[in-house]
């Protein structure tokens, strides 16, 4: 196309096409590096649907621009709407996104579209084809800025703030029409780093995105995506429903294998049980086989025995059937706090926690009722239960260790004149705590009051000790390794080891590894940037259950109820537990010697 053409739609639709001169040399995949021999000699059927058929009503194409995202500041970019026929403005329509959005508009595309919701085969939807950003060079001279690799290629969930809750909303506003909030409603697809910005939106937002179709995807390591097979594996399963088309022709270049990458997160999904299809071809890194088979795969994606999409357990291979109840979810116990921290579980199942910022300290009980324990409590930030059944909380505003009697919260100071963190109590009284503000672990043994320093750590925050209090763990704040000690007799620490290696977000590297606990078999459970994770006695993750939506990071993590199986989280603004399989080991009591793990 060049710029200017006007194309034909449909019999009552036409759409005036403004080329961006960059955007060919990107998005007709395969340009940038050559296109190989095989892809220049690629020939397709044109699918009948894909084709004008009498009797069909053709949809209205719009053209818009938006030029006021604050998630890429300074970006403009062009997008379509494409509304059927036969949407009415006050029913709730389905979505479809399409990434690079000018490379799908053409006939073939809004035929298919027009042709599957006459039929009823697809329900009435909405296209919304956005194109990337592009920042304005500042003069003739200079060179703009093209955010397609930035907004496409990344692994965070900045693309899906940017399109969930800036251009949606704004196409919503402008256009007069109103999409489904169901996410089993809406789709997203692209080709190439299109796709694995689809995937991307899906995976942050299964809230808003459940449906996605994937050509040519750049699984690779560009930004991260050469993780992501890693990620599906090791993650809670998600409702998502994918198809995947690729081809044995595609790149191998500088940042990975596509077809091979292809083939490892089509592995990826099957192993966790995802709602999963594909097709793979003999075709180059282009758009010609994912647009010959298009009505097939929106088909699938869309068939109605598949109106809800769901996780399936019973096909999961992933961790999480190991460690979680499959029918369980979070469930919501306290909102609206400062920071939520220090979760501490009595015998009888209740459950303490700090609001550090106001200084309280909050109970939940057996019936799940949240009531105010303690105020005035130093800014009480870490809260463990002790061998005495007193709780023991880091009260960092004072300067002080305290411990708080549950029964009628009367308060009584341990040691003075220490900063603390975080701390956990061992089954014969010693207090470990963590000092950020000094770059120290420190040492309390039972009765002296006094601390000291077991060991200079750079930077210090959530730890624990292992199930036979032979280990203590302490995670490493802004960074990814939760570090291992061994305690000596005494109490001291030694053969101090970087040794968790935790998974951190794509566009950060901090993992901000915060309170953990551990199970009575020794899987380690630690709050991270990423959510929960939890580790196996040789220091690998084997699952991420991510944080629930609308929380915060997850800042604490404890097991509790009357079988201790009930993780609690604290995550910043809110509190949630759910069900699991572990059961958790506590410090006050008795050490358990975990089985040999397998190395």
């Amino acid at each position: 196309m060049r710029a200017g053409v006007t194309v034909k739609l449909g019999a009552s639709t036409l759409c005036q096409v403004k080329i961006i001169s960059f955007l060919p040399k990107l998005i007709i995949a395969g340009s940038l590096f050559g296109p190989s021999a095989f892809s220049q000699q690629e020939q397709y059927p044109v699918h009948p649907d894909s084709k004008k058929q009498d009797g069909v009503p053709s949809g209205k194409v719009t053209q818009a621009k938006f030029a006021n995202s604050t998630v890429y500041p300074g970006t403009s970019r062009d997008y379509w709407i494409y509304v059927p026929a036969q949407y009415k403005p006050s029913q709730l329509a389905s979505l479809m996104v399409f990434q690079d959005g000018e490379a799908y508009v053409n006939s073939a595309t809004f035929n298919a579209l027009d042709n599957l919701i006459h039929r009823g085969e697809i329900p009435v939807m909405i296209g919304v084809l956005v194109n990337p950003g592009v920042v304005p060079a500042q003069n003739e001279n200079a060179q703009a800025r093209f955010n397609r690799s930035l907004e496409y290629d990344d692994m965070s969930n900045r693309y899906s703030r940017f399109l969930v809750d800036e251009l949606l909303p704004h196409i919503e506003r402008t256009h007069g029409v109103t999409f489904s909030p169901d996410p089993n409603q809406r789709g997203i697809t692209g080709a190439s780093s299109g796709a694995i910005c689809a995937f991307n939106v899906a995976w942050h937002r299964p809230d808003s995105f459940r449906r996605v179709y994937s050509t040519i995807g750049t699984y690779v390591g560009l930004r991260g995506g050469n993780e992501i097979s890693t990620l599906i594996r090791k993650t809670e399963p998600k409702p998502l429903r994918i198809f995947l088309q690729g081809g044995e022709n595609d790149l191998n270049i500088y940042g990975g294998d596509w077809w091979i990458a292809n083939q490892m997160i089509q592995r990826a999904f099957k192993f966790s049980g995802y709602e999963l299809n594909h097709v793979w071809g003999k075709g180059g890194h282009n758009r010609k086989h994912g647009n010959a088979i298009f009505p097939d795969a929106m088909h699938w994606l869309w068939h109605s025995d598949a109106t809800e999409v769901k996780t399936h357990y019973g096909q999961c291979l992933n961790e999480a059937v190991r460690f979680l109840e499959p029918d369980e979810d979070w469930q919501l116990l306290s909102a609206g706090h400062g920071w939520a921290e220090g979760l501490a579980s009595m015998p009888d199942g209740t459950v303490f926690f700090t609001d550090v910022p106001v200084s309280r300290i909050y109970r939940i009980g057996t019936n799940d009722k949240v009531e105010l324990f303690a105020e005035n409590t130093g800014r009480a930030n870490g809260l463990r239960l002790g061998p005495d059944g007193l709780l023991y909380g880091a009260a960092n505003g004072t300067g002080q260790i305290a411990a708080w009697d549950p029964k009628t919260a009367n308060r009584t100071v341990v040691a003075e004149g220490v900063k603390s963190n975080d701390l956990v109590v061992s089954h014969d009284g010693t207090i470990y705590f963590t000092n950020p503000a000094e770059n120290k672990i420190m040492m309390i043994r039972k009765g002296s009051g006094q601390a000291i320093v077991v060991d200079n750590f750079l930077n210090p925050n959530g730890l624990t000790i292992s199930a036979d209090q032979t280990m203590l763990f302490v995670g490493h704040f802004p960074g990814r390794f939760i570090y291992s000690y061994t305690i000596n007799d005494n109490g001291t620490l030694a053969n101090k080891q970087e040794y968790y290696y935790m998974h951190v977000p794509s566009n950060s590297l901090k993992g901000h590894l915060d309170g953990m606990c551990v199970s009575r078999d020794g899987w380690l459970v630690a709050a991270t940037e990423l959510g929960v994770q939890i580790c196996d006695q040789p220091g690998r993750v084997h699952l991420i259950l991510p944080k629930p939506r609308l929380a915060n990071r997850v800042s604490y993590t404890a097991f509790g109820g009357k079988d201790w199986k009930t993780l609690y989280i604290a995550t910043g603004n809110r509190v949630y537990k759910r069900r699991t399989k572990l059961t958790g080991a506590q410090p006050w009591r008795t050490p358990v010697k975990p089985p040999r793990p397998r190395l």
